[in-house]
């Protein structure tokens, strides 16, 4: 199958040529809407263009020059605000190195981090300012600069540097301005939120972000009208490169509230655009079939749902005419879905584009700066991860007998390495080849897809294998549960002989209406025969056999994936 033609979009070498291209076609769009909340009733909204925007970067990296961080390494904490995001622009643009940091670490964490990086300076939010102090007081790491993000006694801000910054550049001081990038070089230092051991420090270049943004634009539909609200923590890659592709493309970024305020914020910014993991994807189609639901209009919307699929196929596209209501559930203007950092169930999927908002699944790993391949706008097939971006070879190794083989992958955007680590970067670089540890197979026609991890494969005494998140995706589709968690459980402590099992998580809310005052050995018997006829679709070996009922959540990463090694310990297999 050929890929459908390309967009036409200039490629850049580095962060700097982007924004300066952005900034030269959109200077009068917004770039970021900031919310403040004055008190519980009154809100403040301040707009900030993108000329505004580039001005905001040159005065407060001419000012971090002045007090001698250039070529520094400049660690960032906190959550998703303009500071961060405003922070690790600058640091792109004057040859810093940009150190991103998880704002939920424990001290000990963090502190370890900041050590491993060679931090020289922390910009960091207001609500991290314990652990700050700890830090700064154990005086353990190499922290010279301590910058707070806001107005801060006793701390440098980024307020004053701007305007430190703008007075040393009316005094025609240019250096930030003028800088050359070497985009070859590290440029980004991020720590993994690995699900099993201890977090690796991954190198990325300028180069390799710039090659996969233009590699994004090439094939999506951004549009500088739309408006996309950041959920994605700006520390992991898939936020951090998300952001750089919203500004890249002239697009309104705003900030959610919080994961329960997310419709009232979809509603709030007329948000068009939403980039998010499975997780939060599947809670917005959940919310959405609950009201169809609620309101008894199930045979109203499959009624729809026939009559514009067939439409469609004449070439007539109502479906956002007819399913105006269900689109008002997320603010009126949602078109464009992207879900990433796990498989989304095929239903989830293909119900969004029913209803006429387009959805395309996307992956890649913090090695990669971030995608190694997505759907696009005209070719998606349910389940699958799309067709490998166009500057990244693919191949799978190791095939067993139904082309499951190991994904690797080869291009600019691959990971310089892993920082000061030469031995776990051999292991999985090889001739160039970056060796994924995803299972996945490829279709006749060109399409990727992700069977699970290599290390997470269960596999039986009979030589079988199971992959958990095949089973998780069809076991949290049953009402009552919040999520699962899938693997094998050693039989008479025998690791060699393994019975599949799931933890389950149920959700207490839709358990508290359903079954007021239901004791706990009760909703364990529901839930069971629930589970048995999940068994039922699928071949006799992948049966469920075990069952673990808790209503405590299961142990994940930021980005909301499964630590299975910590849930194995738990376990205490």
């Amino acid at each position: 199958m050929e890929k459908n033609k390309l967009r036409e979009v200039p490629r850049f070498k580095n962060i700097k040529e982007i924004i300066y291209n952005s900034v030269k076609l959109y200077p009068n769009n917004i770039a970021f809407k900031i919310k403040t909340k004055k008190d519980e009733k009154e809100v403040e909204y301040k707009e900030i263009t993108y000329k505004e925007f580039l001005e905001d970067i040159n005065a407060l990296g001419t000012a971090l020059l002045d007090i001698g961080l250039g070529d520094k390494r400049i660690a960032i904490i906190g959550k998703n605000s303009y500071q961060w995001a405003l922070t690790y622009v600058t640091n792109l643009l004057g040859n810093m190195v940009s150190v991103s940091l998880d704002k939920g670490l424990q001290i000990g964490e963090l502190e370890l981090s900041l050590i491993r990086s060679q931090a020289d300076a922390i910009i960091f939010d207001e609500k991290n300012l314990d652990e700050i102090n700890k830090i700064k007081n154990n005086g353990k790491t190499k922290i010279q600069k301590y910058i707070c993000m806001s107005k801060l006694e006793g701390y440098t801000c980024i307020e004053d540097l701007i305007k430190k910054g703008n007075e040393l550049i009316k005094k025609e001081n240019t250096h930030f301005i003028n800088m050359q990038i070497d985009e070859e070089k590290m440029s980004v230092l991020l720590f993994t939120s690995g699900t099993t051991e201890q977090a690796k420090a991954v190198m990325l270049s300028q180069y390799g972000i710039a090659t996969n943004i233009y590699d994004m634009q090439i094939v999506e539909d951004f549009r500088p009208t739309d408006v996309n609200i950041a959920f994605l923590p700006f520390h992991h890659i898939f936020g951090s490169t998300g952001l750089l592709v919203m500004l890249s493309s002239g697009i309104k970024t705003v900030f959610p509230d919080g994961l329960r305020y997310i419709k009232e914020n979809l509603n709030e910014y007329q948000v068009s655009l939403f980039v998010g993991v499975p997780i939060l994807v599947d809670k917005m189609y959940q919310n959405i079939q609950k009201e169809i639901k609620k309101q008894g209009k199930e045979k109203i919307v499959n009624l729809g749902i026939k009559l514009t699929q067939f439409l469609l196929k004449l070439g007539i596209d109502i479906r956002r005419k007819v399913f105006k209501e269900i689109i008002d559930q997320l603010g009126g203007k949602m078109r464009f879905i992207i879900s990433g950092g796990a498989p989304l169930d095929k239903e989830v999927a293909q119900g969004f584009e029913k209803f006429g908002i387009h959805l395309v699944q996307g992956y890649g790993l913090t090695e990669t700066s971030p995608v190694i391949a997505a759907e696009n706008d005209k070719y998606q097939k349910a389940g699958s991860i799309g067709f490998p971006m166009r500057h990244t070879e693919v191949k799978i190794v190791d095939k067993d007998k139904n082309g499951i083989g190991e994904l690797v992958v080869k291009g600019p955007n691959v990971m310089i390495g892993y920082y000061q680590d030469e031995e776990r970067t051999k292991q999985v670089l090889k001739d160039g080849w970056f060796y994924t540890g995803d299972l996945a197979y490829m279709d006749k026609d060109g399409f990727l897809f992700i069977t699970g991890r290599k290390k997470d494969i269960i596999v039986l005494k009979n030589g079988k294998k199971v992959f958990p998140e095949e089973l998780e995706t069809q076991i949290n589709k049953i009402e009552e549960i919040e999520e699962s968690f899938v693997y094998g459980m050693p039989v008479n402590n025998d690791q060699n002989d393994l019975k599949v099992s799931v933890k389950v998580v149920y959700d207490e809310e839709i358990v508290k209406a359903k079954y007021p005052n239901i004791k706990i050995e009760e909703l364990k018997k529901i839930i069971w025969e629930k589970i048995k006829e999940v068994n039922k679709t699928f071949p006799q070996y992948k049966y469920i056999k075990g069952m673990i009922l808790t209503k405590d959540p299961l142990i994940k990463t930021t980005t909301n994936k499964i630590k299975r090694n910590e849930e194995m310990r738990l376990l205490g297999i």
